[in-house]
């Protein structure tokens, strides 16, 4: 299997709980917490791991919850190449109201990047050796320019990874103006790129075609939320239905999507069956409550399924 790193600029702690009911000026009392790793890249990390692959996890951290997200890591048995900070790795909140199972999700802001630890970053980075596939997710914390995934497709390029960037907004479009391997852009996000107010699913290949085009990206796959999503490349376009599934949780699933597709082109999968992976990983997350990702069983039954009617 090829070797793969992930890349997590603003990781944090998330903490899951449950209460009876969400009220004001009560306290309220909360079932046991629940404590895991969080952040782009480190759930494309814990999704691998659950489906048998193995990563590298690259990420900033700093304090006592830096510590404490470290071993939580190690804990689930994910190698780490840990980037050390001055200021305190974040910590969220996600609490589920037992009497409508409705999930709030509380996101603490994150820690301010200084330049000689992200100059630090690029270094080690650029010292990684025999890497095929480099996934940046998630979002730049204070400290970290919009340029920071255009540079980064410079280093991969020089080191002959694949680089795979699932982020938004300014830094998405800087990305693709340096150019990446893939992208993974909800309909959203495709429109942002062309500089239309919206798209529809029909208007999908097209779009995507022109940022392919003019050298942004060698793959895009879009999401279309419950309609699926779609693989485009130069020469081939792939369509992959949602399964319907009883949704417990979405924390996570489009990181397990790209989790899914990445460990399916390692093992050498059709474009085909990278989308079907990928969308079976993706959907089998959203089955699990809180911040749990994929089973491995799930996905391979999902998969199944998508291969035979998808």
């Amino acid at each position: 299997m090829e070797k793969i790193v992930t890349i997590t600029l603003n990781p944090s702690i998330d903490k899951s709980t449950s209460v009876k009911a969400i009220v004001p000026e009560k306290k309220l009392r909360c079932a046991e917490p629940k404590f895991e790793p969080g952040g782009g890249g480190i759930n494309v990390s814990r999704a691998i791991k659950k489906l048998g692959g193995n990563s590298t996890a690259v990420y900033f951290a700093g304090g006592y919850s830096g510590k404490f997200f470290t071993s939580l890591l190690e804990h689930e048995g994910i190698d780490s190449l840990v980037v050390p900070i001055v200021e305190q790795t974040r910590e969220n909140m996600i609490v589920v109201d037992e009497s409508n199972n409705l999930q709030y999700r509380f996101g603490m802001p994150g820690p301010t990047v200084k330049p000689d630890e992200l100059e630090h970053f690029f270094e080690l980075l650029a010292d990684m050796k025999d890497v095929e596939y480099v996934i940046a997710s998630g979002s730049l914390p204070e400290g970290v320019e919009d340029d920071f995934f255009s540079k980064l497709a410079e280093i991969c390029s020089l080191t002959k990874a694949r680089l795979i960037v699932d982020t938004s907004g300014e830094p998405l479009r800087k990305a693709i103006n340096e150019g990446v391997f893939m992208i993974k852009p909800n309909l959203g996000e495709l429109s942002m790129l062309n500089g239309v107010k919206e798209l529809n699913d029909a208007d999908v290949v097209a779009s995507a075609r022109s940022i392919i085009n003019k050298g942004g990206a060698e793959v895009i796959v879009v999401s279309m939320g419950a309609s699926g999503a779609s693989l485009v490349t130069k020469d081939e376009i792939f369509y992959c239905p949602s399964p319907t599934v009883r949704k417990k949780s979405t924390v996570g699933a489009g990181d397990t999507m790209v989790a899914g597709m990445v460990l399916a082109m390692s093992n050498k999968y059709s474009w085909q069956d990278v989308l079907r992976y990928g969308v079976a990983a993706g959907t089998a997350t959203t089955m699990n409550s809180g911040t749990e990702l994929c089973k491995k069983n799930d996905v391979e039954r999902l998969f199944a399924y998508l291969k035979k009617y998808g």
